[in-house]
């Protein structure tokens, strides 16, 4: 077993972005050459190190997602196994290492940064103003999946001269961590509107940043976006609702000051380029269709088929494809069957999967982060809970057409191949999307009162990220209870119905006992997060 904990972490100076190869070479940094580092090397490392779980990378879907998030959120359908509610100790750790590894990377840059004069971290402040975005970013959804994690302390070992006893991390609260980037982001979103660079330092910048390749302004729509982002997820808890009510305001009443991601062209998200380099998404097929779906990381869920074919959905023949021998019918999987059942629907080729030219086999696929759709969403939940329906109507028909468009978009830079028996899906069109709109079971004027108008927000956002935004999804699926999920309880496990967050992965329980000791009592996969009050 590797003895990895918060603060041991591998890979600590990978360090590579560009769209060349012989570039990601070039920026390597040895790790016993570490005095040869730099800023720009530093920055670009903390973006590739976690690129594979912003890119639709196999580890993430195969080993983590396929058996957790995805069907604890019913965005795929699987024959019910007793057990299945427990997350798999290999997908937990697999991300706990990368968001460390991160973290190790975004600490080496903090120490590179102080090494440098005065004149030269001024004229770079913009590397540790985004980076710190960055990490807030990955950050905020670890400690939606665990709660409180070790963060002020964690990833010190090199900044401790390899003082291992030193080094080990106390757990931070999930409240106080959302207090720090919350602080910060805000900080941030101000210093950015006063930020200029001259052309040396913006040529390196743009060089270094392979997210949004050195324009600030689309730095500033990431930041205030996230910033939404974090303030929705916690406006329910009593701590925070205040805040979040009165920030969410003043970023949505002065969006010039405070712009934000507002269409699709200003998602912020990895785009990929030459999948011939480090930035591709070639991991996407063999991560939710290996062995051609028998692994059940692709097949369709009864609840989201049932509601997209009720509705008439101009997504459905993007993001699903009927089953082989389904005579062209959209079919989930139910998960109240028997697992017989189950297994002889799939069996049978009636199941619908993932859209291969889409998704899974579509090598040019986006890292996605933060979307127009996504924020529009969050813009209607904030209008519809301060009493404005108009706005919020406005907002939410806006999402769902950006949604639409969203993946239209992704469609057509498909490079799916070797698919011989599907053909190529058309795109959804304008009318489409504007009968889907007005449709009963989608239209905003036919729900009656402010918990109807949520559902249809909190549904939408839940067929918006489907697997391709599965932290969300989960984050807001436990945040809203919305859509109501129905599972198979699990007689057979102490846990009976999917968690609501994960334990910490055995490592850390193992190799930094002391500070694992204050949150042992709520090491539990029933324990809520501080925002999850419905």
């Amino acid at each position: 077993m590797k003895q990895i904990s918060s603060f041991i972490l591998a890979g600590l100076m990978l360090v590579a972005a560009s769209c060349k190869e012989s570039e990601f070479t070039e920026r390597y940094a040895d790790p016993a050459k570490i005095s040869e580092t730099t800023i720009e090397k530093q920055y670009t490392g903390i973006m590739y190190t976690n690129r594979e779980y912003v890119l639709p990378g196999y580890g993430n879907y195969f080993v983590t997602l396929r058996t957790t998030l995805n069907r604890y959120n019913q965005a795929v359908g699987w024959p019910f196994e007793s057990g299945n509610y427990v997350p798999g100790s290999a997908g937990v750790q697999e991300v706990w290492f990368n968001y460390y590894n991160t973290l190790a990377q975004y600490r080496e840059l903090e120490k590179v940064y102080a090494s440098k004069s005065a004149d030269e971290q001024a004229n770079k402040k913009i590397f540790m103003l985004t980076a710190k975005v960055y990490l807030y970013d990955y950050t905020q959804r670890v400690v939606d999946l665990f709660g409180a994690i070790p963060f002020t302390e964690a990833g010190m070992l090199s900044a401790n001269n390899g003082d291992y006893a030193a080094s080990n991390a106390k757990f931070d609260s999930p409240e106080s961590i959302y207090t720090i980037m919350l602080d910060d982001l805000k900080s941030i979103a101000t210093e950015l509107n006063g930020i200029t660079l001259n052309a040396g330092y913006q040529k390196s910048f743009q060089t270094s940043d392979f997210i949004n390749k050195g324009s600030i302004d689309m730095w500033k729509r990431y930041t205030n976006s996230l910033r939404l982002r974090m303030l929705n997820r916690v406006s329910a808890a009593a701590d925070f609702k205040g805040r979040a009510t009165t920030e969410m305001g003043e970023i949505l009443g002065n969006t010039t000051t405070l712009p934000i991601v507002e269409n699709n062209e200003q998602n912020i998200q990895i785009n990929v380029y030459d999948v011939n380099t480090d930035i591709n998404s070639k991991g996407f097929q063999d991560g939710i269709a290996s062995g051609g779906g028998d692994w059940f990381g692709n097949t369709a869920s009864k609840k989201m088929i049932d509601h997209m074919n009720a509705n008439a959905d101009p997504r459905l023949k993007i993001i699903f494809e009927p089953g082989q021998n389904a005579k062209g019918v959209y079919a989930g999987i139910d998960p109240l069957a028997t697992s017989s059942v189950q297994t002889a629907q799939y069996q049978a080729g009636t199941v619908a999967i993932y859209n291969r030219f889409t998704l899974s086999h579509n090598q040019f696929f986006p890292g996605v982060i933060i979307n127009a759709a996504q924020v529009n969403l969050i813009k209607a939940e904030y209008y519809l809970n301060n009493g404005n329906d108009a706005l919020a109507k406005t907002a939410y028909e806006t999402a769902i057409a950006q949604s639409v468009d969203f993946y239209n978009d992704i469609l057509a830079i498909t490079n799916a191949t070797g698919i011989t028996n599907a053909a190529i899906p058309a795109p959804a069109t304008n009318a489409q999307i504007t009968a889907y709109i007005a449709g009963n079971g989608v239209n905003w004027s036919k729900a009656t009162t402010p918990a109807e108008k949520l559902s249809l927000i909190a549904t939408q956002k839940w067929l918006h990220f489907n697997i391709v935004q599965a932290y969300e999804n989960w984050a807001e699926v436990r945040r809203l209870d919305m859509p109501t999920l129905q599972f198979q309880v699990d007689n057979a496990n102490n846990q009976t119905t999917p968690p609501v967050r994960w334990n910490y992965p055995g490592n850390e329980v193992t190799y930094n006992p002391t500070n694992y000791a204050s949150v042992r009592d709520s090491d539990k996969l029933t324990q809520r997060l501080f925002w999850d009050v419905k």
